[in-house]
């Protein structure tokens, strides 16, 4: 059949020799029609969330073709297709990587990412900790990130001295995208801050897992973990519910969207795959 508005067939041709990609989190995408570059988010189709540098999430709408992924340094526009499910045979991780077995830890690095606090250190550990001991990669938690700027600067980042920073509530006007915007201003390449858009990383974890449609609102003023825990009418304080909550993640699959690209971009900064 000709196509009326391509006669000579070029269209399809082009869509055939299209190369096609895994919708794996943490891809860098360049969506064609608005210019928005960020990494893959969610892959829902007709739906893409992207994630730009500045922690901010778009959604796009995704056809065949709609969006560019680097190939050989250049813009290339590609087909996106859902990762292809494990072997059965396979051992996988939490964070849904090959098992590799008994492989001795490998030697820390001097790269390291940053994380707020112990409960987003604890909840990165489980679903990673694994991925994160194979490449050697440390994560320490900054117990607040009011003063971030200058320990990037003690730190001293250069090449193979990298720092990862995630943060909780990385969305516009929250106090760590102003944190986020002064740390950029005066870090240079070897400094990714990204985060996630949640009040605190509990939220990060789907509602889902302890058996509730979606996790409470909580007016501004109140602190969000007690609010929380009035709301669901447990008795519990923050310290027992988050022990109940992280005991109910057994892999990456628990968690939502945006903190699965975060983390895993930040691995992959701080431990960049092998060319």
């Amino acid at each position: 059949m000709i196509d009326l508005d391509d006669p000579t067939g070029h269209r399809a041709a082009r869509a055939r020799n299209r190369p096609v990609m895994a919708a794996t989190p943490g891809l860098v995408l360049e969506d064609r029609g608005s210019g928005v570059v960020g990494s893959l988010i969610d892959f829902n189709p007709p739906r893409l969330v992207l994630r730009d540098r500045h922690g901010k999430d778009h959604v796009v709408r995704y056809a065949d073709g709609s969006v560019r992924a680097a190939i050989d340094g250049k813009g290339v526009p590609v087909t996106l297709r859902p990762p292809a499910p494990p072997s059965p045979a396979t051992n996988l991780t939490a964070s849904g990587s090959i098992d590799l077995g008994a492989v001795p830890a490998r030697v820390a690095r001097a790269s390291r990412i940053w994380v707020e606090g112990i409960h987003d250190a604890e909840l990165v550990e489980k679903v990673w900790g694994a991925d994160l001991r194979v490449e050697g990669v440390v994560v320490e938690q900054l117990d607040g990130a009011d003063d971030l700027v200058e320990r990037v600067r003690g730190f001293r980042p250069a090449p193979g001295r990298r720092i990862g920073i995630l943060l909780d509530h990385l969305v516009d006007g929250s106090k760590e995208s102003r944190i986020a915007a002064e740390v950029e201003a005066i870090a240079g390449p070897d400094v990714l801050v990204t985060g996630h858009p949640y009040v605190d990383v509990w939220q990060a974890v789907k509602p889902s897992v302890i058996g509730i449609d979606r996790w409470p609102d909580i007016p501004k003023g109140r602190p969000w973990k007690e609010g929380v825990i009035a709301a669901l009418g447990a008795d519990e304080t923050p310290a027992r519910f988050w022990r109940h909550l992280l005991g109910r993640v057994t892999s990456w699959t628990d968690l939502e969207a945006p903190m699965l690209g975060a983390v895993e971009s930040l691995i992959d900064f701080v431990a960049p795959p092998a060319p």
